[in-house]
């Protein structure tokens, strides 16, 4: 086996939804905007996630991601904390935090078992800065550790929306591979946003995790 097919297979398992970091508990407000109406079909959906991809991940925690992997690359702790702090920061809900910091923490303490060394962060450890901890250590470039990020993200949302919606397990296949085809230019996007353009605001997506928090039922944490 060669470095790179030991890096793919690691970047895999790193993106499985089967990791135990929690993600399945999360929905990203997605619970609420189905309960409320504002999403009736998997299109609906679709719609919501592809949104989320193009001006929230590609804004916000793929530039990071590869700020991160640049600073790790340099042994830079006080760059590492200071990306960690601002995408903490740029959560703009206390649910939408949770789910970063609850899976963050949770990747952090299993990485050791994964012969992972592990930076001793001030403060809460956001799940991007963890996969990429990950992903350096395992020599994985960092255009493939975002492709693995964003896999993972696409394959949680849409699992969440398989319990929340009538929707078979083939229109969620064909929903994930839709998605899919968004992730290379969101890459693409990332990579060229400055230092000063990185944030996303979407207020559908933080008034959906506000009204989750009292939501009466709820199968999610978030």
């Amino acid at each position: 086996m060669n470095t790179t097919d030991h890096a793919l297979l690691r970047l895999l398992h790193l993106s499985s939804a089967g990791l135990p970091v929690g993600a399945y508990a999360f929905s990203h407000g997605l619970e609420y905007a189905i309960e409320a109406g504002w999403l009736k079909s998997d299109a609906d959906i679709e719609c919501w996630l592809s949104a989320q991809l193009r001006f929230s991940l590609a804004a916000l925690d793929l530039p990071i991601l590869l700020r991160l992997d640049r600073a790790l690359a340099a042994n830079d702790k006080a760059a590492v904390q200071y990306w960690n702090a601002l995408l903490l920061a740029s959560r703009e809900t206390h649910e939408l935090q949770l789910t970063d910091t609850a899976t963050g923490l949770a990747l952090q303490k299993l990485l050791p078992e994964f012969g992972v060394p592990v930076l001793a962060m001030h403060g809460p450890v956001s799940f991007v800065t963890a996969f990429a901890q990950a992903a350096r250590h395992w020599q994985i470039d960092a255009p493939m550790a975002a492709l693995g990020l964003c896999w993972s993200w696409i394959e949680n949302q849409v699992n969440a929306a398989t319990k929340l919606l009538p929707m078979g397990q083939t229109q969620a296949q064909r929903m994930m591979h839709s998605l899919q085809a968004l992730v290379p230019a969101a890459i693409a996007t990332a990579a060229n946003v400055a230092d000063d353009r990185i944030g996303a605001s979407l207020p559908a997506l933080s008034l959906a995790s506000m009204h989750h928090e009292t939501q009466y039922s709820r199968l999610f944490r978030s």
